[in-house]
């Protein structure tokens, strides 16, 4: 059997919203090797690739600040087609679990002006 319109939308938003705390994770990560290096910048390493070192994970953390905010709109897409299914769900149960998953997704981007949602 298929999955219904509403697993398929609840997976999705499931699936991005681990997508996006991945990605804080990752961002957290970079800054602190970001600042280790910058604390062990007082003197060149062996093969003098400290400076091109800090320039990669600067940049490689800019990318990752440049991913959130699309993956963001795409938890909110995402969410809004969950919500648009929701009346069209037969099971309670599936209903439900859905009705749970918008309201994490909802706590997970309080004060996030992309989903527009504020507290």
């Amino acid at each position: 059997m298929a999955p219904s319109q509403i697993q398929v939308a609840s997976k999705s938003l499931e699936r991005l919203l681990k997508e996006e705390q991945s990605y804080y994770k990752e961002q957290e990560q970079q800054e602190a090797r970001i600042a280790k290096l910058e604390k062990e910048s007082g003197g060149e390493d062996d093969d003098g690739n400290k400076a091109f070192t800090l320039k990669q994970e600067r940049q490689a953390l800019e990318e990752t600040k440049k991913v959130i905010p699309t993956l963001r709109e795409r938890i909110v897409n995402a969410r809004e087609k969950l919500e648009s299914v929701l009346d069209n769900a037969a099971d309670e149960t599936e209903r439900n679990s859905a009705v749970e998953l918008l309201k994490r997704a909802k706590e997970a981007q309080k004060d996030d002006p992309v989903a527009g949602i504020s507290t």
